[in-house]
């Protein structure tokens, strides 16, 4: 009876053992598991999973729109995007301009009116107000934005074929400590530990390996979007980044492009036929998907012909649209863009024979006129050159990088 007294506290010590064995276990495979990388964007967000063997990044992109249907379903992406035109009020977007502020901010303030949805005031914070089977429903901006990342996550475990719980999101270098704290607080939402938040110009720098050069280095990151314009002077050592200078405007991008040359084709139409489109809403929708499509084009060709059959009124329509005309329909909006560069430069104390490294970040930059005039405003210095892992996709393959590093040190 003794031996067995004795005998308790050593089975109590082995189960101890085991617990902290499998404790230790647990974590470690928590570990060892992927870590994704994201760019959450106004227009667009994306996921990345970096495979370092190859150096490549495997991404998936969708708009950043999430929607409600009469019946409550809820949409994210591509189909949320699809339906907007005709569910305008239960249609979410650019919540990145909401997240992590007050109601009363002027920013906040000033998008009211830009909305077809509605923003109220709850408890000193915006919430997006929708109707979902009939009645009134409130929502966070951080509730929005988990619908978007919870939507990245379940593609990139579908791709890896095993869960993904880790994440490092990229934000503009001007997000502060309440937005920053907000983007967590979705990650959190929509079931992912957020690991790291990075700045989307140090995020693009990595992309294109400047924090593996030695010795001190100016780098300008100038981010042209579809719907914001973000210009960033960065200085790094040793791979460590630190942001010298930010500007740019937040309601400018490819889009502006864009409405230049879709207002340009309504002329075209109405001389033509003598009628006016922009009343029909379907005719203006395929308008702009088709005028978006030439834009792409457009970087790599010197013409493109837009053609929308059953346009307006049951007739077709066709026009060809040239490199040269689409330059001067925005060449003011190009030349718009050299201001935030200047003053990045000016605020930094640098003179632009200290800049050493140019990167142009965002679709939009692929506009050759863009280059065009980058490189002349740098006295000819050449931008680095865009490939598949760059340029628009420079931000989240460099967060997909900086969760692929951080899990090696976890």
């Amino acid at each position: 009876m003794a031996r067995t007294k004795s005998s308790l506290p050593t089975l109590s010590w082995l189960a101890a053992i085991l617990l902290l064995l499998l404790a230790v276990s647990t974590c470690v495979e928590a570990q060892s598991g992927p870590m994704i990388g994201i760019d959450l964007g106004s227009t667009h967000s994306s996921v990345g999973v970096y495979h370092e063997s190859r150096n490549e990044t495997r991404i998936h992109t969708i708009p950043s729109y999430v929607a409600f249907t009469q019946a409550g379903t809820c949409l994210v992406g591509q189909a949320a995007k699809n339906q907007s035109i005709l569910n305008p009020s239960n249609t979410i977007f650019d919540t990145k301009r909401l997240i992590g502020r007050n109601f009363q901010d002027t920013d906040v303030q000033e998008n009211l009116q830009r909305w077809p949805f509605i923003v109220i005031d709850r408890d000193g914070k915006p919430a997006i107000q929708v109707k979902v089977n009939g009645q009134d429903k409130n929502f966070r901006p951080e509730e929005v934005v988990a619908r978007i990342l919870q939507e990245l996550k379940e593609w990139s475990e579908a791709y890896l074929g095993q869960p993904v719980t880790s994440a490092v999101i990229a934000v503009p270098a001007y997000f502060n400590d309440a937005q920053r704290q907000a983007i967590n607080d979705a990650g959190t939402i929509a079931g992912l530990t957020v690991e790291r938040i990075v700045n989307e110009p140090t995020a693009a720098a990595i992309a294109y390996g400047l924090d593996k050069k030695g010795g001190e280095q100016n780098i300008l990151v100038y981010d042209l979007g579809g719907g914001t314009f973000d210009v960033s002077l960065l200085t790094t050592e040793d791979g460590v980044f630190e942001v010298l200078a930010t500007s740019g405007d937040t309601y400018f991008g490819g889009k502006d492009f864009d409405n230049r040359v879709i207002e340009h084709f309504i002329r075209l139409w109405k001389k033509k036929t003598g009628k006016d489109c922009v009343e029909d809403l379907q005719a203006m929708v395929k308008l702009t998907q088709k005028v978006e499509e030439a834009k792409r084009v457009l970087s790599s060709e010197m013409s493109v012909r837009v053609e929308i059959e059953s346009f307006h009124d049951g007739q077709n329509f066709s026009e060809v649209l040239t490199r040269a005309n689409f330059e001067e329909l925005n060449m003011d909006l190009f030349e718009k863009t050299l201001q935030p560069v200047e003053k990045v430069v000016k605020d930094a104390g640098l003179s632009t024979h200290e800049i050493h490294e140019i990167l142009l970040v965002g679709g939009s930059s692929r506009i050759p006129k863009v280059v065009e005039l980058v490189e002349s405003y740098f006295d000819g210095k050449k931008v680095l050159k865009q490939d598949s892992h760059h340029g628009e996709k420079a931000i989240v393959h460099g967060a997909a990088m900086q969760g692929s590093r951080q899990r090696r040190f976890l």
